[in-house]
């Protein structure tokens, strides 16, 4: 028997209401991955509460994440006591279209933004508890990128990822 892998794909980042609904966000630049019947793990795993869960429910569509019901959490306290852990998902379980790395393959690549052109290269990938940041190094200094979806507007295999930053984020 083989075992399975697993993959970090999400983070909660805050409770939701008092049914045990919690928000969860991307991370890695990944799309939204979760969904309605997938067997999740949140890690770091504690002595109170399940490793394992059933994606009961997912909502999108709000900008701060998705919102999600699990299994085994049906309260405000089973909630909280996710806040803060990854959400890994078996490999087989996710799109095929979708090609999971470590934070360390963005290294090298360059950046550009849609107002201020090339931005230069990532640098360094800050893994943080909502979302990632790139440090990117070129012609404006370092520019801290945050890895969420509205400011990423394409990434393709090769060439510039682009991006759309906010006024004030560059400076220069």
């Amino acid at each position: 028997m083989q075992r399975r892998r697993w993959r970090l794909v999400a983070r909660v980042v805050k409770t939701h209401g008092r049914k045990g609904e919690v928000v969860v966000t991307p991370v890695h630049g990944l799309p939204a991955l979760l969904s309605e019947g997938m067997q999740v793990a949140c890690v770091p795993p504690q002595l109170s509460r399940d490793r394992f869960h059933t994606v009961i429910d997912v909502e999108t569509g709000g900008g701060s994440g998705e919102l999600v019901s699990l299994s085994g959490v049906n309260d405000l306290n089973g909630a909280r006591a996710l806040v803060g852990s990854s959400v890994l998902a078996p490999e087989d379980e996710l799109p095929d279209e979708v090609r999971i790395e470590g934070p360390e393959t963005w290294i090298g690549r360059t950046v550009s933004d849609r107002r201020l052109g090339s931005l230069g290269e990532i640098v360094e990938v800050m893994v943080g508890r909502a979302n990632d940041v790139w440090a990117v190094a070129g012609p404006y200094g370092e520019v801290l990128v945050p890895v969420v979806g509205e400011f990423i507007v394409g990434v393709p295999e090769d060439g510039d990822i682009e991006v759309d930053l906010p006024d004030g984020l560059v400076e220069g």
